[in-house]
């Protein structure tokens, strides 16, 4: 392992954590609760953008005030936290991972999850060992990650951002990839539909063993 070797950044909620369901289940949770109609999800997959008041904007047809804010965001993690018990890795991503780390090369997990609760989740999967630094979102939620990405890039020294591969499912990675110096590689299984992953301008795949495949190549 070292700088001249690919490293891959995986995001977490919807890319190696599958739980679009959940996170559609507590969305129409919360906006049951705040007397918004629910949606599907190919609805949400059309609509959704960070930050993620302005996900609601599109919903509402206007931004919302702060305090309606803070209301739909607590009743969202509220009602994801019972949601999300019932969610697995997506298909594939033990031998994935086992399989980038045994080539000797390096990869890290980098979610705007909160820490605190992501740590405890990805070490009850077994796959905490895999990973050379995992890092959640701290500080307010719904906003973008391109801050926390320069920030868990320079974390680990022996990793070249221009050497980097980020893996997610939202075009927000994308866009952290581009303010950090990385590559990036979005996937469909998450919280955007293809059409808008592609406005990124980055490869776009329907399957996490492809987006190995690329991230394999696209620095070399």
């Amino acid at each position: 392992m070292g700088k001249h070797a690919t490293h891959i950044v995986w995001d977490w909620n919807g890319t190696l954590f599958h739980d679009i369901d959940a996170v559609i289940g507590a969305t129409n949770s919360a906006f049951a609760e705040i007397g918004l109609e629910s949606i599907t999800l190919e609805t949400y997959r059309e609509l959704y953008c960070v930050p993620v008041p302005r996900f609601y904007e599109r919903l509402m047809g206007r931004m919302p005030t702060e305090a309606e804010w803070l209301v739909m965001d607590e009743a969202f993690h509220r009602h994801y936290s019972t949601h999300r018990l019932g969610c697995e890795l997506a298909e594939g991503v033990h031998a994935l991972l086992e399989r980038w780390q045994a080539a000797g090369r390096s990869q890290s997990i980098l979610s705007m999850y909160g820490h605190d609760e992501l740590i405890p989740i990805v070490r009850d999967f077994g796959i905490e060992s895999r990973f050379v630094r995992v890092d959640g979102r701290t500080g307010p939620s719904g906003g973008t990650k391109s801050a926390h990405m320069v920030r868990h890039l320079a974390a680990m020294e022996s990793v070249d951002p221009a050497r980097t591969v980020v893996i997610g499912d939202a075009v927000d990675d994308a866009v952290a990839a581009q303010d950090a110096g990385a590559y990036a590689v979005l996937y469909t299984g998450g919280s955007h539909s293809r059409g808008s992953l592609e406005t990124a301008g980055v490869p776009v795949v329907d399957t996490l063993a492809e987006a190995v495949g690329l991230a394999g190549e696209i620095t070399f």
